[in-house]
Formats: C-alpha cells, sequence, structure tokens
C-alpha cells in the first residue's frame, strides 16, 4: 500500500523447502508490511492529537497490532473516541478498518477485558 519493499533471496533458493518458505513470506510481506506503516502513521496522527488537546495521556507501548496508554481516568472518555476516531479513519480504504479498545489498572486486566 506504501511501496514498502522487501527483498526475499529465498526464492532464488535451490533448496525446495527454502524456497517454499521464501513464497510464504512474499505472500505474507505486504500484508504485514501494510498493516505496520498504517499502525506507524495512525502513532503520529495519535501522538499529535493528544499533544494539540493537552492531554496528559502517553503512549506507552506497541505490541503487534496493539498499542498501550497511560491514562488519567479523569480523560478515559475523551481518549477512548480520539484513539477510535485516529485509528479508523488516519488511511482511506475500500474496507472499514474497526478498532477494539478496553481499559484497565494494569496490561493483564486490559487484555482480560477484551
Amino acid at each position: 500500500m506504501f511501496n514498502r519493499r522487501r527483498y526475499i533471496s529465498e526464492l532464488k533458493a535451490t533448496n525446495y523447502q527454502t524456497r517454499e518458505f521464501g513464497k510464504r513470506m512474499a505472500m505474507n510481506a505486504p500484508i504485514q508490511g501494510s498493516a505496520a506503516d498504517i499502525l506507524k502513521i495512525a502513532m503520529v496522527k495519535l501522538k499529535q492529537s493528544i499533544s494539540d488537546k493537552g492531554l496528559k495521556t502517553e503512549m506507552v507501548l506497541q505490541i503487534h497490532d496493539e498499542l498501550v496508554f497511560s491514562v488519567p481516568v479523569e480523560e478515559q472518555k475523551v481518549v477512548a473516541e480520539l484513539v477510535t476516531d485516529v485509528m479508523e479513519n488516519c488511511v482511506k480504504m475500500s474496507v472499514p478498518l474497526v478498532i477494539d479498545s478496553s481499559f484497565g489498572n494494569n496490561l493483564y486486566e486490559v487484555k482480560d477485558n477484551a
């Protein structure tokens, strides 16, 4: 989607298993690369939006396709709406991007509630 390029030398391997592994990587790379790019775009826009609104919320961690924030209780409603809006609309696509969000006192609680 964003002209990311990944060179896969395994596709030229003489070993069958290595070549097949290369084929799987070649099929998967556009999907994973595009997802990574979309998340990075969302992260940049979220950081700017949080700053523009003068919020105390901080982006703490990225885990694959998830973002973890430290959010003061009084900002939870605003941040939930902001994150949903930015992440679902950061890139124009023919299919909707839909996110889920949840809150907790620690990552275990958040994952348990999701």
